[in-house]
């Protein structure tokens, strides 16, 4: 009998919820075309330069995903269905402190973490769950309301998840089991029909829209999918030209002369979608929400901590200089910003120790005979190794954050006199049953690999540094 692997798993799901998405969401499948146009066009004159940061088939397959919760309980189901998928719980994001705006919840993102498994299909979701216990947003009686409501549902039916777990243990499924665990992990996140109680929801609404859609509904859903895009200042402009509404900038960094790094996002504003609603009296009327988009994401060098300290302090800087120009360009203050402070080239980068290589022998290296020096930079200044750019797989608070606040359909009500709930990846971790991994470690031992390798190929002892 022939079976599915996990990464065939993972490459067919994310393939049948973007058909799902595209066939309920119909900008996004505009979206997916607009970016392939992108990309084609990219590649053709960018031409080897173009894959760079991954093959167009990769690119052109390429999707994230995100959905959102309500309870650890749920959250630790997630984990099982992705797990089948290959998929591990990465990084943590509190999007509370992220979000001027009321976002109250804390997310990971489930992906592959082996490089053979990213590079076969890198799949990932970004996954939120919402925090009911957090006093800046929900009050006694209103928690009290919501964590019943949360425990009195059921998002993902019993044989789903027993065919994930087996999918896990054996790290495959024979076709027609395969066949079914498809069917029903798609069919969980489909939009539901199920009427939305009318005043619950605006209840809900009124704290947050965020936690109206988690915990206004007995059901889960897709909130965006997101292809990946070679030139994304170039799909906003195509975009915009088809009549799409799209939010108001690219989130992450700014579009500039020098390296790509980390992430850039925007999307195309949540629609509002028809919805059948329930009202006190029990009838069911005609109504709309506004809950999904589509996004679109650029794709660049993984930094290192002291290079994300370093992002981190140049947002600052912006911010700064945004306040004091408010009718200034915020992407034209920050290009100023990032020239003036960040290295210009993946070569600086790497020498710098701001962001992650793999490193390896250059086939030109030098052949005199003469002993290679024992650091990184000499090694690459003297063409004894060349590096290879690690693609960052992971997220950005600030920038989903400011992708759901430009989506949302009001700021929401966040006391901000109240101390919040303190969360954090081992308190994830604990609720969940499975470690969230920490994504510097998982770019580090990728970068420390090749480096013990090209240690050992040219005779070094000790560590490269």
């Amino acid at each position: 009998m022939s079976t599915l692997s996990q990464w065939q798993l993972r490459a067919a799901f994310a393939a049948r919820l973007s058909e799902m998405y595209g066939r309920e969401v119909p900008a996004y499948t505009t979206l997916v075309d607009v970016s392939r146009e992108v990309n084609e066009d990219v590649l053709r004159v960018r031409g080897a330069d173009a894959t760079r940061l991954g093959s167009i088939g990769r690119v052109t397959a390429e999707r994230h995903g995100a959905i959102r919760v309500g309870t650890p309980r749920e959250l630790g189901q997630v984990a099982r269905i992705f797990g089948a998928l290959g998929m591990h719980p990465v990084g943590f994001y509190d999007l509370r402190e992220a979000a001027a705006s009321a976002v109250p919840v804390v997310s990971t993102a489930f992906r592959p973490v082996d490089g053979e498994e990213l590079a076969r299909n890198p799949f990932r979701v970004f996954t939120s769950m919402l925090t009911p216990a957090d006093p800046r947003f929900f009050d006694t009686e209103l928690r009290v309301s919501l964590e019943a409501f949360l425990a009195d549902r059921e998002l993902f039916p019993p044989e789903l998840l027993a065919l994930a777990d087996r999918a896990a243990a054996e790290r495959e499924l024979p076709q027609e089991e395969a066949e079914r665990f498809l069917h029903l992990a798609v069919r969980a996140f489909e939009l539901s029909a199920e009427p939305v109680d009318k005043s619950w929801y605006e209840t809900l609404e009124r704290i947050s829209a965020v936690a109206a859609d988690i915990g206004g509904v007995r059901s889960t859903h897709v909130n965006h999918l997101t292809p990946r895009v070679l030139d994304i200042d170039e799909l906003y402009r195509r975009m915009t030209d088809r009549g799409i509404e799209m939010i108001d900038t690219i989130q992450g960094p700014p579009a500039w002369k020098g390296p790509d790094v980390l992430l850039r996002q925007t999307s195309f504003r949540a629609l509002a979608e028809p919805r059948a609603m329930r009202t006190p009296d029990g009838s069911v009327i005609s109504g709309a929400l506004r809950v999904r988009f589509g996004e679109v994401e650029a794709r660049g060098i993984a930094l290192t901590r002291e290079g994300r300290a370093l992002y981190d302090e140049l947002l600052g800087h912006v911010d700064e200089q945004a306040s004091r120009n408010p009718s200034a360009s915020r992407g034209e203050l920050a290009r100023a910003v990032w020239e003036r402070h960040l290295p210009g080239s993946e070569q600086e980068l790497a020498a710098e120790g701001l962001a992650y290589f793999t490193y390896h022998l250059h086939p030109d290296r030098p052949r005199d005979g003469g002993r290679p020096p024992t650091g990184v930079g000499e090694l690459l200044r003297q063409g004894w190794v060349r590096a290879e750019p690690i693609v960052y797989e992971d997220f950005l608070p600030r920038s989903a954050a400011g992708i759901f606040q430009s989506n949302l359909s009001g700021e929401g009500t966040r006391h901000g006199d109240q101390q919040g709930t303190a969360y954090d990846a081992d308190w994830l971790s604990g609720a969940i049953g499975r470690d969230v991994l920490d994504p510097f470690a998982l770019y580090a031992r990728q970068q420390n690999d090749s480096l013990a390798h090209v240690a050992h190929e040219l005779g070094l002892t000790g560590t490269l540094s």
